[in-house]
């Protein structure tokens, strides 16, 4: 197989979405035996101490038998989410006084939890 073969399999087809300091990658890419399938990889950015920054990235694989039941949990969740809550983010930020009424630890995605061990803190990683 040849370099530029080598390309032209990484490229089949992508996307990016940028969403604040989390940016997603889909990418169409190639089995070998040619058929496809899609890859979503989350890349988050750190700032270390000094400045610089760092990327985590975590990367999850859909191949085709799993595409009608994907695309439906996923509708599923978030219309459920959609139907519950609206559109509009609900952010303590927003809410007035919230740091009176509430002495919690807030997460970075607008949580909010009573104690810092939450379970939403797990990496990807360690499931």
């Amino acid at each position: 197989m040849s370099n530029n073969d080598m390309m032209e399999k990484e490229e089949i087809f992508s996307k990016v979405l940028r969403a604040g300091r989390r940016t997603y990658f889909f990418d169409v890419r190639s089995t070998k035996a040619d058929d496809y399938y899609l890859t979503i990889t989350e890349s988050k950015k750190f700032t270390n101490d000094d400045g610089s920054f760092h990327y985590k990235k975590h990367k999850i694989y859909i191949y085709k038998e799993d595409f009608a039941e994907f695309k439906e949990i996923l509708n599923e969740m978030t219309d459920f989410i959609v139907n519950e809550r609206g559109d509009e983010v609900i952010s303590e930020r927003h809410q007035k006084d919230f740091k009176k009424e509430y002495d919690t630890v807030a997460s970075e995605n607008g949580e909010l939890h009573q104690s810092t061990d939450s379970f939403t803190d797990i990496d990807f990683d360690d499931i």
